[in-house]
C-alpha cells in the first residue's frame, strides 16, 4: 500500500489531482496507481493526474496523464499546473514551463491563468468539419445545438472511426452563438467520455471560429464555466494564441491505494 499526499485542482469543471513530485517519489510507471487516484468511486476522482516536477531550462515541468495512463498536452491542466506551482511558491505571476509538447509560458491575472500555446499551422477540412491539433488532436463539428446531442455516444463514433481508432482523437460539438461565441460540448480520449471543460479543445474551437468567421478571439461556454481564446492569424499560421480562465484549488489530503 501507497500512501499519497495530493491536491485536487479544477479548471471550469476539468479537475486534476496535482501532486508535488519534486523529491521523485511517485512512481511514473505505475499507470494502475494513476487510473486509481482518477477513479471517481474508489480513489480521489480526476480528469487527469499531474505531477509537477523540477526542470532545468524552465520554472518547472507538468507531467500530464489521462485516466487511462496516456499522456497528452492539457490545456486546462496546464493551467492548473501554473496556479499549483505558484500555490508551492515555485513561481510569482509570471512562469515558463516544460509540457509534453515543449516550453510554455503563462501569467495570472486577477486569478485568470493566460496560458500561451503553440503556433498551430496545420489544420485540415474534413466536409464541413474541422481537425486542428493545438498540443492533442481535436475533431470539431458544429451543431444546431449541444443541449439536444449525447456527446458520448456521438463522440465513439467518431473517435473509434476507421481513421482515429488507434491513436484517439478528441470530438468537440460546437453550437455557434455569434461570431466570436461558442457553446461547447467534449468527447475526452482518453477518459473515454465527456468532461465539463477540455483547455485544448477550446482553443482548437476558437480556432476553427476564426477559419470560419475571421475573428481573433473567442468566448466559449463550457458545461464548466466560461474560458476565452485570443490568437492572431498570419498567413495560414495561428500564432501568440492564449488560452485564458480560471484555476482554482478545491482540496487536498492523504490517500492509500
Amino acid at each position: 500500500m501507497v500512501t499519497i499526499n495530493f491536491h485536487k485542482y479544477q479548471g471550469t469543471g476539468n479537475d486534476f489531482v496535482m501532486i508535488d513530485n519534486r523529491d521523485g517519489h511517485f512512481d511514473k510507471s505505475d499507470l494502475e496507481m494513476v487510473s486509481s487516484l482518477c477513479d471517481r468511486r474508489f480513489g480521489v476522482g480526476a480528469d487527469g493526474v499531474i505531477l509537477i516536477e523540477e526542470a532545468e531550462s524552465a520554472d518547472f515541468e507538468m507531467i500530464y496523464y489521462n485516466p487511462d495512463g496516456s499522456q497528452s498536452l492539457c490545456g486546462n491542466g496546464s493551467r492548473c499546473a501554473v496556479m499549483f506551482a505558484r500555490d508551492l511558491g515555485m513561481i510569482q505571476n509570471d512562469t515558463s514551463f516544460l509540457a509534453i509538447d515543449g516550453l510554455h509560458k503563462a501569467h495570472i491575472v486577477d486569478g485568470l491563468v493566460h496560458l500561451l500555446m503553440h503556433d498551430v499551422s496545420v489544420y485540415e477540412n474534413i466536409g464541413d468539419d474541422y481537425l486542428i491539433d493545438t498540443g492533442s488532436p481535436h475533431y470539431l463539428t458544429y451543431v444546431d445545438s449541444t443541449e439536444s446531442i449525447d456527446p458520448v455516444d456521438a463522440g465513439r463514433e467518431i473517435r473509434y472511426s476507421d481513421r482515429f481508432s488507434k491513436e484517439g482523437v478528441n470530438v468537440n460539438f460546437l453550437e455557434k452563438v455569434s461570431d466570436d461565441e461558442l457553446k461547447i460540448r467534449t468527447y475526452e480520449r482518453g477518459v473515454e467520455g465527456e468532461t465539463f471543460s477540455c483547455g485544448t479543445g477550446c482553443t482548437a474551437a476558437a480556432l476553427s471560429l476564426g477559419l470560419k468567421t475571421g475573428v481573433d478571439h473567442v468566448k466559449l461556454n463550457a458545461i464548466g464555466g466560461e474560458l476565452k481564446v485570443s490568437f492572431k492569424k498570419d498567413g495560414e499560421r495561428f500564432k501568440d494564441i492564449y488560452l485564458i480562465g480560471p484555476a482554482e484549488r478545491v482540496f487536498g489530503g492523504q490517500i492509500s491505494l
